[in-house]
């Protein structure tokens, strides 16, 4: 069993969870998954099966959409619904949607966020949320994340309580940005404290929601016994990398990881993709670090 599986993580349950339920229902334990998604988070987490698994971290960093709702008016510990409330500010009728669009795109580009005390982050050993359950504050590293793009989707804003005034919007982002920290950002750039009130992820890289498959449905196909129309060629997970295909006398030294001559239509790429005649992904190769006309394996995923 080799592919990816373009898992639809419910509400509920965290990413290491659905890793484990797909064991058991896929009977392998070669299984890996492709971004940490909070628990109260539902969405696209596309899901690394037997060889494929070598490309778990190529897939990870490829850039995530989101839905994602702020809502103005208060701020918790943990920047989203679940944490107790640590600031407070009444909205007025003043404010106006336009400027939280126009904040909204204030946030596209580069910028640089401080990871949640509530998050996996490591610092010395141990992960912020530790810190934060024991009551500790620690310095946190900051880091640069993209906003690809941040657009509004509300056309109205909508006031559950002169503290509570929300409004969506769609990201497309880096891997690693936090959109609960987004949020806050978005809320004091506007004026007010704030925290993310419900998310979810759209896309994961290649994969959108309309390919994504439940935990239900996969158990109905063990049922059967045939996954084969939910694992996705892994290739379709790397689309954005140039495509060679091999021919038959190249297969097998392609398939045994040899250092081979650079492909001439590809001597200024950096990485790509070999895929057989049968457009099943055999390896990836990359530039030779010392020898300009060759190219050496990346990862090979058929041996």
């Amino acid at each position: 069993m080799n592919g990816i599986i373009p898992l639809w993580k419910p509400k509920g349950m965290t990413s290491h969870d659905c890793v484990m339920q797909l064991r058991g229902i896929l009977k392998t334990k070669k299984i890996g998954h492709t971004g940490t998604l909070d628990p109260e988070v539902e969405g696209v987490l596309p899901i690394t099966v037997g060889k494929s698994t070598k490309l778990t971290t190529l897939i990870t960093d490829r850039p995530k959409t989101y839905l994602a709702e702020i809502s103005l008016g208060k701020q918790t510990k943990t920047e989203d619904h679940t944490g107790d409330v640590v600031d407070e500010k009444e909205v007025p009728q003043s404010l106006t949607i336009t400027k939280c669009q126009e904040t909204l795109k204030r946030f596209e580009g580069t910028i640089t966020q401080i990871p949640p005390m509530y998050s996996a982050v490591k610092v010395n050993g141990m992960k912020l949320y530790e810190y934060a359950r024991e009551g500790l504050e620690v310095e946190r590293p900051r880091r640069d994340v993209t906003i690809h793009s941040n657009e509004l989707v509300s056309d109205q804003l909508v006031r559950k309580a002169p503290n509570d005034v929300r409004f969506s919007f769609r990201v497309t982002c880096s891997s690693g940005t936090y959109i609960r920290t987004l949020c806050v950002d978005i809320g004091k750039e506007i004026g007010f404290p704030a925290y993310m009130s419900h998310l979810i992820r759209e896309e994961a890289g290649s994969f959108t929601s309309d390919d994504a498959v439940t935990i239900s449905e996969l158990e109905k196909a063990k049922e059967h016994g045939d996954f084969s129309k939910y694992l996705v060629n892994p290739s379709k997970a790397l689309s954005f990398l140039p495509l060679y295909t091999a021919n038959f006398d190249e297969i097998i030294r392609f398939k045994h990881g040899q250092v081979l001559p650079v492909p001439s239509k590809l001597k200024e790429v950096e990485l790509f993709r070999v895929e057989d005649e049968n457009s099943e992904l055999i390896a990836l190769y990359q530039k030779h670090p010392n020898k300009e006309s060759l190219v050496k394996p990346f990862k090979v995923l058929q041996v």
